[in-house]
This record gives structure tokens, sequence and C-alpha cells, in this order.
């Protein structure tokens, strides 16, 4: 909604009852809105994956979980069935689901990723998660997941994922190829 033309001359002021338009006026290239669109997933807060949303690294929380979306849902099992040392980023398991898409993807397992293999889920680039950067890390030389080493001018010195040989493709249970 927008503010309407009135006696405020198109200025939204702070009344009790401030005049809104119900629709957003016709755009540059002639299309209509037709209100809000749904979101993906049904309420949470937005954000980055927080230390609260994540659990413990054997993926136990505290107190009862909440009921999740089926979306939700189906984005967390993808992201338990890759095997140690693999990867998908959020496009592969968009399209993996057929459906929505890698940012509602990442906006699933920043709410909710905290109980599953979060580090797993990564970006297309291979940049580790901000904020998370070295308990990814952790985890990425643990299982033996293949890194590209950062070069001396690269901000903070911080490997990224070598996607091509971590990539999982879905088929085989097996461990990413050349680790290093």
């Amino acid at each position: 909604m927008v503010a309407c033309r009135t006696d405020t001359r198109g200025h939204r002021v702070h009344l009790r009852d401030p005049t809104v338009c119900p629709t957003r006026p016709t755009g540059a290239r002639g299309a209509r809105w037709h209100g809000p669109s749904p979101l993906s997933v049904a309420s949470g807060r937005m954000g980055r994956m927080s230390d609260v949303s994540l659990s413990d690294d054997d993926g136990s929380r505290a107190g009862p979980a909440p009921a999740l979306p089926e979306f939700a849902e189906r984005v967390l099992e993808v992201a338990e069935r890759i095997p140690p040392g693999r990867v998908l980023t959020y496009g592969d398991i968009a399209e993996w689901l057929g459906e929505q898409g890698p940012r509602q993807v990442g906006r699933v397992m920043a709410l909710y990723g905290g109980a599953v293999p979060w580090w797993r889920v990564v970006r297309a680039d291979g940049v580790l998660l901000p904020g998370h950067e070295l308990r990814a890390l952790a985890h990425y030389r643990d299982e033996g997941t293949p890194l590209k080493e950062a070069g001396d001018r690269a901000e903070g010195h911080l490997p990224r994922l070598d996607m091509r040989r971590a990539r999982w493709d879905g088929r085989d249970g097996g461990r990413a190829r050349g680790h290093t």
C-alpha cells in the first residue's frame, strides 16, 4: 500500500487514520501489482542463521521442536542425505525438490537448519557461510571436504570450497574425490 494523494499532497503523515491506496500504481512497464505474494515459509524471523538456531554438533536441541512447514521438512531431509565430505548448493536442493528457489532454501536453512549438517548446504561460489566460517571450516576439515586454499590477497585468508570436487551428485553415497 502506498500513500494516496490527499490534502497532505501525497506525503505520509502520522495521524490516527492515514489515507492509503489499496493498490500500487501502474509500473513503468504497465504491469499492475496484484497484492503481496505468499511467503514460502509460513512464519519465522528473517535473517542469517544465528547461534540460537544452531544446535550442538550432535544435533540435540533443548525443548520440543515446533511443527515445520512442509517445504522446510523436505529441505532438511535433503540436507541430512548429503554424505560427509560432500556439499550441495541452495539451488541444487531447490532443483532436487522441483520447487521454490535458492533463496527459499537459504531461508529454511537460516531458520531451521541447526539440527542438520548445515555446513553441507552452501553458496554456489564456495564461499563459507558468513559469521560461521570457522565452525564450518572445522567440519570441512574433519570430513575431508575438498577446499581451495585462499591466496594472500583473499579477505581473511579463508579457503573456499572446491565446488567442482565437493559437489554431491546425489547418486553415490561415497566421499568426495581428491580430498585436500
